[in-house]
């Protein structure tokens, strides 16, 4: 197999594995490398993987229990209040920020494009900080303000979930959501003081009502960093063709998400998914995107992953099958990473 082409990915939930893992007493190993996450430092290494946006995702509550967003449970949908949220989205901060001082020829915590390339040329794994899920932000927008300061530089509005800001698209087509409910006055202000500040608004979880409300008030390009083609697999996370199209206006960008019921067009969380499923999506997206449009949102650590996939250590196939398919070294260089950066040089 050729060298690993450097990957620098849209989404990944590793850091709430991190933080999962000590709060129930059972710490995983990053740097060594942990069989149950799908990334490691090892493995990284191995693969090619150069970094990406680290989400902070705060998952509901049941007293002490954390509902994963990886459980078939309803009580994962319920509503989480500000300032729990905040409090383990500033955990989560300070167990990125600890990790990267422990391993500092390994880690750079990145809060623009520049030090992403600079990182990358380093080798060193480049974290962007990113916040799945705004209720851990008041309504004033302080903890904007803080959060920035802690070096924020990517939100995604909501998860699966309703919040003061606007209302999620769930996983499953099954489950009852409002699609045509639009950003709430909060969400709009939000949406504004982000953009700016330069913090880049992740639109992946958000449902068609805030889509197209997000799309009238952007002045910079629309983002999904961990969605799939609606037309291939139609569950409700995925984008229409018509959400492509305004995101293609916007010179915006949308990762592709490994997640198995995202691929499929049966939606099931089955993970017999060939490569050429993953090729079907970018090709997709490619035609309505454009070649600068398309990049990775692997969603690793938070997502059913294809057998194929597995890991992070599935990378080099997911590009070796792009070289196979006829995909030039520019476009996979694109795909892989520079998309991403480009677009991060334009919003943040």
């Amino acid at each position: 197999m050729d060298d690993p082409a450097p990957v620098f990915d849209g989404h990944n939930d590793t850091l709430l594995k991190l933080e999962r893992g000590a709060r129930e007493g059972e710490p995983l190993d990053f740097a060594s490398g942990a069989p149950s996450l799908d990334i490691d430092l090892p493995r990284a290494r191995e693969a090619g993987f150069a970094g990406g946006f680290f989400a902070m995702f705060t998952p509901a509550m049941d007293g002490d229990e954390l509902i994963g967003f990886e459980q078939d449970d309803s009580r994962r949908y319920a509503p989480v209040a500000r300032q729990p949220a905040l409090d383990f989205t500033l955990a989560m901060f300070a167990r990125m920020r600890r990790l990267a001082a422990e391993l500092p020829d390994d880690l750079a915590l990145c809060y623009s494009a520049a030090e992403i390339a600079d990182a990358i040329d380093a080798k060193r794994v480049a974290i962007l900080p990113h916040i799945e899920g705004a209720e851990c932000i008041d309504e004033n927008l302080d903890a904007l303000e803080m959060l920035y300061g802690a070096g924020l530089r990517s939100l995604g509005l909501v998860w699966s979930r309703p919040n003061a800001f606007g209302h999620g698209a769930p996983i499953h087509a099954d489950e009852p959501f409002e699609p045509d409910a639009p950003l709430t006055d909060a969400g709009r202000a939000l949406v504004r003081e982000c953009e700016a500040m330069g913090v880049m608004i992740d639109l992946s979880h958000l449902n068609k009502g805030g889509f197209w409300d997000m799309a009238k008030i952007a002045t910079k390009p629309l983002v999904a960093t961990h969605s799939n083609v609606h037309a291939l697999s139609p569950c409700p996370r995925n984008l229409t063709d018509d959400q492509l199209k305004a995101v293609a206006e916007s010179n915006g960008v949308v990762g592709l998400n490994f997640n198995a019921g995202f691929l499929r067009a049966d939606c099931e969380d089955d993970p017999n998914v060939p490569m050429e499923t993953l090729l079907r999506h970018l090709d997709h997206m490619i035609a309505i995107l454009g070649e600068e449009g398309v990049a990775l949102g692997s969603d690793y650590d938070g997502c059913s992953l294809p057998l194929e996939i597995a890991d992070v250590g599935g990378l080099p196939r997911l590009v070796a099958a792009m070289r196979q398919a006829g995909y030039g070294e520019p476009l996979i260089a694109k795909i892989c990473r520079d998309n991403w950066i480009d677009l991060l040089a334009r919003t943040i």
